[in-house]
Formats: C-alpha cells, sequence, structure tokens
C-alpha cells in the first residue's frame, strides 16, 4: 500500500478538534512523505488522499485504501462492503482502557455512596441526606465485567483497586489476572446471578445484539446495577425500562444508547437510579494523541512492506 496524503475527517469534532490531530499527525511523520491534512464530506475534499481517520463512515471512504476509525467499535462501518472494495479497515482498540475504566469506577462509586442524587440536590438547591441505609461501601461486593478486551481490561484494574471481587465473561474461559472466574457467554445468567455490577464491554456484533434482555435482567439480583459502556444495541432498552420501573435491578448507568442522542422522551431520564451520559465513557484530552500514535505507528509498518495495525477488514 502506498500512501501519500492521510485526510483527518470533521466528523472527529465530536471527541476533539479535527486540527489537533492534524497538527500531531504532521509532526510525528515529518520525516516521511505523507501529506496530513482537514477533509470533509464536500465533493472532491478526499481528492488524492489514500486514507483516512474518522469517526464516521462516508460513502467516498470505499475508493479509498485505508480507513481508520477512532473508535474501537466498527459497527458504523459496513465492514463487508470494504471487504468487497479492497479497502482495509482499523480501528483504534486498546486505547480507551483507562479511561473508559475510570468513568465505570465513577459510576459504581456514584451509586453506592449516593453522589448522583447529591449533584441532583445542589441542582435544586436541596439540603437532602441520604437514609441512613440507602449509602454503602463497594470493596467486598461482586462485579462481573462481560467482555474482557480493552475496555474491560481497564475497568477490572479499576474495580479490583476499589477492593471489588471481578468476575468476567467472554468467548473462551481462558484465566484472566484480577478475575476470580471467567464465564463463556452462554454461561452468561449465572455470571451475572451473584453480581451487585453488571458492566458490558463488548462490542456490537450480530452476537452481541440483544445480548442482555428480559432474561439476561430476571437473572440479575434487585439490588444489582447495570452498567453499560458498551453499544446500547446489546440490551434491550425495553426490557430494561420495564426491569427499572418494576424494581428487578435497583438501578443502572448508561453512556451508549438504542438511538442517540436519547430522546427527549424516553424514559431512561426519569428513572430513579438511573445515571443518564451522552457517549462519552472514553473521552480524555489526550484521546487525540492516542490516536495518533496508533497511525503514526501503521504509517512507519506500511512504509516498511507491513500492515497496518489493528485491522479490522
Amino acid at each position: 500500500m502506498r500512501l501519500d496524503r492521510i485526510g483527518v475527517d470533521e466528523s472527529v469534532a465530536a471527541v476533539f478538534p479535527p486540527e489537533r490531530l492534524v497538527d500531531r499527525l504532521a509532526d510525528a511523520t515529518d520525516e516521511t512523505t505523507v501529506e496530513i491534512r482537514a477533509v470533509d464530506g464536500a465533493p472532491g475534499s478526499l481528492a488524492d488522499c489514500d486514507a483516512v481517520v474518522t469517526l464516521e463512515h462516508r460513502e467516498p471512504f470505499l475508493d479509498l485504501r485505508w480507513v481508520h476509525s477512532i473508535q474501537a467499535g466498527v459497527d458504523r462501518f459496513p465492514r463487508e462492503r470494504f471487504r468487497e472494495a479492497g479497502v482495509v479497515l482499523t480501528n483504534s482498540t486498546g486505547i480507551h482502557g483507562d479511561a473508559v475504566g475510570e468513568t465505570v469506577a465513577g459510576f459504581v462509586l456514584a451509586l453506592a455512596r449516593r453522589i448522583h442524587e447529591h449533584a441532583a440536590s445542589q441542582t435544586a438547591t436541596e439540603w437532602d441526606r441520604p437514609d441512613w441505609d440507602e449509602a454503602w461501601t463497594v470493596a467486598g461486593e461482586r462485579a462481573c465485567v462481560v467482555g474482557l478486551g480493552g475496555l474491560g481490561r481497564g475497568i477490572v484494574d479499576r474495580l479490583t483497586g476499589l477492593g471489588l471481587d471481578v468476575d468476567g465473561v467472554r468467548r473462551d474461559p481462558l484465566p484472566e489476572p484480577g478475575v476470580d472466574r471467567v464465564y463463556t457467554v452462554d454461561e452468561l445468567h449465572a455470571a451475572v446471578a451473584d453480581a451487585r455490577f453488571v458492566v458490558l464491554a463488548v462490542p456490537l456484533t450480530d452476537a452481541t445484539r440483544g445480548l442482555v434482555g428480559p432474561d439476561e435482567l430476571a437473572a440479575m439480583d434487585d439490588d444489582a446495577y447495570l452498567v453499560n459502556v458498551a453499544r446500547g444495541g446489546v440490551v434491550d432498552q425495553p426490557a430494561l425500562v420495564d426491569a427499572l420501573r418494576e424494581d428487578a435491578i435497583a438501578g443502572a448507568a448508561l453512556d451508549v444508547f438504542e438511538t442517540e442522542p436519547l430522546p427527549a422522551d424516553s424514559p431512561l431520564w426519569g428513572v430513579d437510579d438511573v445515571i443518564v451520559s451522552p457517549h462519552c465513557a472514553a473521552y480524555t484530552r489526550d484521546y487525540y494523541r492516542h490516536v495518533a500514535a496508533i497511525v503514526e505507528e501503521s504509517v512507519h509498518r506500511i512504509a516498511a512492506g507491513d500492515g497496518p495495525v489493528n485491522r479490522v477488514v
């Protein structure tokens, strides 16, 4: 693969200023002949580009040689069409574990220590202490992390650091450091049965779509919380709303949803003990630096005649 020009698509502005990545990549590749420039969806914007770094998919990308997603998940991209067109697709897996792990730790502590309620009381200028038995400590509680890839690894490290006991779920039952027991996906009901926190950290695929539905929610304890930092489609959202309304589970912390932004009429806005965040669990001011490091490594590998890192297609 020959690389002369790489575009940074304007869609990355949802996460960081595109010019930050353009400048960072230009500095990182200044010893090469690769040109880095900002591009947008306008006709001709991608002219002469061989590759693009992007958040969203655009049809003209199918005419390129290489597309790099700044996210780990690639469910936005039509992978079969990429294969047919001979376009290489790579992702940014491996860079989000720290930020997402800290976000999950924040959710866990907020729910246990009732911090979300204090924030709501402050907004309403109310001095409202919790009942004596509402707040609790997380040390010694059990969490089940569904998905033990890069995201899951970051989550496990933070939760064990807080003193939680952690089980995990993935396709194979190979041991994982810091995880007491690794269950397979077909053992999901058993895995979540004793967990105070069930944390979803899997990519959205045909196999994981609707992974958590009525049966899985029913398998959880009524004092358990669902934390979703994966994709909205991993959860049957109407079933989750029903479980919350019926007190079948204690609450949830949700960073991702079936429809984003979360519609104003969604019942999730008004359910007690539900924290809603706008798909930003991975956000960090260093995000563009992490993406640049992956792209830089791929550029050097391609120049050496090898393939890029984190290839998906």
